[in-house]
C-alpha cells in the first residue's frame, strides 16, 4: 500500500453561513442536497441574513422539484441555451427527466440562439402566462488531458447584482485537487501502472429518487463516474493512446464515494489486488432478485454439465466455462463482460439451463467472464446498491476484455482466453454476447456533463440491440434481428417498456437516430474486428435494478439467447437447403 493523497474541505454551505453579513441577501448555487442546503438558508435567516441555495447540478430539474407549483398548468415551454463548448442538446439533457413529472401538462423545449447561462421558463394556466429565468451556472475550462468542457460550477449572486460570480465549490476542489494529485504522481513508463488506485471520497449529499423508472438524482455517483473516466482519460493520455481507447491496461481504478455526516475529503493510496467475493446467499435463479453470487454461478455450471474449460483472471480467479457438443449449429454464450451489467449473467445461466435440455444442444457458455470487474462490484454495492459503479465495467487490468488479443495482450492474456478457448471447440459462428447500460441517467458533471465517448448511453432507451457481423454476412444478420425482436415482442409489457424509455429519450436528446425493429431499438454494423462472424449484443437498461425489476430483466436476456439460437438453426438449415 502506497499513499499517495489525502486532503480535507472545508464545507461550501459553511462558508456561505461564516462569511454572512446581518442584513445581507443572496442567492448562490452549489453541489449540495436539498436538505442540506434548507438547513444552511435555517442558519443564515437565524444571523438575519435572507438567502436562497439553489442546486449547481441539474439546476432546472430541482427548481421544479423544490420551487415550482404545477397545479393549473396545461403546458409548459423550456428555453434552453445552446453553447458552442457544448453538444446543442447538452441543456436539454440536463433537464431529465422532466418530461416525464409534469403531470398531464405539455411540454416542449425550445433552443435558444444565444448560450447564455439560463433557461426560460413559460408556465401556462388557462389564458394566464408565468415567466420565469432559471439560473444555470456553468464555466468553460480545460481538464487534465487538455481537452474544453463546458461544466456547472457553483455561482454567487448579491441582492442587485445581475451577473454573480463563479463560487468554486468543495465538489469542485475535492476532484480538481485529486486529480492532480494523480496527475502529478511518477507513475513509472509500463502498464500496469499499479494494481489497485484507490479514491475514496466522503461527502454528505444525500440521494434524491425521482418519480420515474430508476432516476435519482446522486452527487456522489457523479463524482465515482467523473474521477473514474477521468483518470482512465489521464493514463490514455500519458500512454500516448486516443482518448476512448479501451486496450489501455492501467490497473484498476476504483472510487469509492461514500456519504459522510459532514465531513468532506478524499485520501488516495494504491492497494494490492483483492482475490477474494463479497458472495451473498444463494437464491432460485429464475427468480434471483439481485446479482448473484459467484459460488452459485459455478455451481449452476456444474448443473449444465458438458466439457468444463477454464481461463483464469489477472487476480487469479478462476473464469469457469463449459461446452455442450451436439450436432446443432453451434452457438457461443456469454455474459458478464461488463459485470455492474448484471442481469446478462443470470440471463446466460438460465438460457444454458434450458437449452442443454434440447436434443442436439451445441453451445458454449461463459456467463462470468470478469470476474475480477464482478468481486468489485460487490465489494462497491455494499455501500452504495443504486449506483452504476462503472469502475467495475472493466477487468483488473483497467481494461475491456473485448479489446484484448493474442497480439496486444502481451502477458495478460487472461480472461480473454476463455473465448479463444469457446470458439475452437465449437466452431461457432454465432456469438450471443449480453450485455447491459444505465437504467437512469449517467453524467460527469465536471467534465462537461454528457459522458465523453458514451454519449449515446446516457439516458435510458429501452431493450437496446446491437449486431455486429462480417461484410458478407448482412443477409444473415438481418434475419436474426428480425427473429429475434418478433419473439421478444411477444413477451408481456416489453413494448410498452420500450415505448416509454424512448418517447422520454426522445423528449430529451432528440432523435435516437436508431433503427426500430418490431419496436426494438437496433444498431446493425459491419466489424470484422470479431473472430465470429455473427455478434449479437444485448443492452438492457440494467445497472442498478433489483426486485421485479432484476427478474424482468434477466428473462429478457435468457429469451434473447433462446431466440437467438433458434434463429440461427433455422438460418443454417435454409442456407443448407
Amino acid at each position: 500500500m502506497s499513499k499517495i493523497f489525502k486532503q480535507s474541505f472545508d464545507r461550501s454551505l459553511d462558508e456561505l453561513v461564516a462569511r454572512a453579513v446581518p442584513g445581507q441577501s443572496f442567492e448562490a448555487w452549489t453541489f449540495d442536497d436539498t436538505a442540506s442546503r434548507r438547513a444552511a438558508e435555517s442558519e443564515l435567516k437565524a444571523k438575519g441574513v435572507n438567502a436562497r441555495i439553489r442546486s449547481a447540478y441539474k439546476p432546472l430539474l430541482l427548481t421544479f422539484v423544490e420551487d415550482i407549483d404545477l397545479e393549473g398548468v396545461t403546458a409548459i415551454e423550456v428555453f434552453y441555451p445552446v453553447h458552442q463548448n457544448a453538444p446543442a442538446n447538452r441543456f436539454r439533457l440536463e433537464a431529465y427527466p422532466l418530461a416525464a413529472m409534469v403531470g398531464t401538462a405539455r411540454i416542449e423545449f425550445i433552443a435558444r440562439a444565444d448560450g447564455a447561462f439560463h433557461y426560460d421558463v413559460v408556465l401556462k394556466r388557462g389564458d394566464a402566462e408565468e415567466k420565469m429565468t432559471v439560473l444555470a451556472p456553468n464555466r468553460v475550462h480545460t481538464d487534465v488531458v487538455g481537452e474544453t468542457n463546458l461544466s456547472p460550477t457553483g455561482w454567487y449572486r448579491a441582492e442587485g447584482d445581475k451577473a454573480g460570480e463563479r463560487l468554486e465549490t468543495d465538489y469542485e476542489r475535492l476532484f480538481e485537487a485529486a486529480i492532480g494529485a494523480v496527475a502529478n504522481h511518477d507513475w513509472g513508463t509500463h502498464e500496469p501502472y499499479f494494481e489497485e488506485l484507490n479514491i475514496r471520497v466522503s461527502h454528505p449529499a444525500g440521494d434524491l429518487p425521482l418519480p420515474v423508472g430508476d432516476e435519482v438524482v446522486s452527487l456522489r455517483e457523479a463524482l465515482h463516474e467523473d474521477f473514474y473516466f477521468s483518470l482512465l482519460e489521464f493514463f490514455q493520455k500519458k500512454s500516448g493512446r486516443p482518448l476512448g481507447d479501451r486496450g489501455l491496461k492501467p490497473g484498476q481504478i476504483v472510487p469509492e464515494i461514500v456519504r459522510s455526516e459532514g465531513e468532506i475529503s478524499v485520501a488516495i493510496e494504491t492497494r494490492a489486488l483483492s482475490t477474494g467475493f463479497l458472495d451473498g446467499k444463494e437464491q432460485g435463479i429464475d427468480k434471483a432478485a439481485e446479482p448473484v453470487a459467484a459460488a452459485q454461478i459455478a455451481k449452476l455450471l456444474d448443473d449444465v454439465g458438458g466439457e468444463a474449460f477454464v481461463a483464469v483472471s489477472r487476480s487469479g480467479r478462476a473464469v469457469n466455462a463449459r461446452y455442450i457438443k451436439g450436432t446443432d449449429a453451434a452457438v457461443m454464450i456469454s455474459g458478464g463482460q461488463h459485470p455492474n451489467e448484471t442481469t446478462g449473467i443470470v440471463g446466460a445461466i438460465r438460457a444454458a439451463l434450458k437449452l442443454r435440455q434440447q436434443n442436439g444442444a451445441h453451445f458454449t457458455i461463459s456467463p462470468l467472464e470478469n470476474p475480477d470487474g464482478y468481486a468489485l462490484h460487490q465489494r462497491l454495492r455494499v455501500d452504495n446498491p443504486r449506483h452504476m459503479h462503472h469502475a467495475a465495467r472493466y477487468t483488473a487490468l483497467g481494461d475491456d476484455l473485448e479489446y484484448r488479443t493474442e497480439e496486444n495482450s502481451g502477458q495478460h492474456l487472461n480472461e480473454k482466453a476463455i473465448r479463444f478457448k469457446a470458439q475452437d471447440l465449437s466452431g461457432a459462428d454465432v456469438h450471443v454476447n449480453l450485455h447491459g447500460y444505465p437504467s437512469h441517467e449517467w453524467t460527469r458533471p465536471l467534465s462537461g456533463y454528457v459522458p465523453r465517448n458514451f454519449a449515446m448511453w446516457t439516458l435510458p432507451k429501452g431493450f437496446f440491440l446491437v449486431m455486429r457481423h462480417h461484410a458478407g454476412w448482412t443477409e444473415q444478420a438481418e434475419a436474426m434481428l428480425d427473429y429475434v425482436t418478433s419473439h421478444l415482442g411477444a413477451i408481456p409489457g416489453i413494448l410498452d417498456y420500450n415505448n416509454r424509455q424512448i418517447a422520454l429519450y426522445e423528449a430529451h436528446a432528440g432523435e435516437t437516430g436508431f433503427r426500430i425493429i418490431n419496436g426494438f431499438p437496433c444498431l446493425s454494423t459491419i466489424d470484422d474486428r470479431h473472430t465470429v462472424p455473427l455478434t449479437l449484443i444485448t443492452e438492457y437498461p440494467d445497472e442498478t435494478i433489483y426486485g421485479d425489476d432484476f427478474i424482468i430483466g434477466h428473462t429478457a436476456q435468457m429469451e434473447t439467447v433462446i431466440s437467438a439460437y433458434d434463429a440461427w438453426q433455422i438460418i443454417r438449415a435454409k442456407a443448407i437447403a
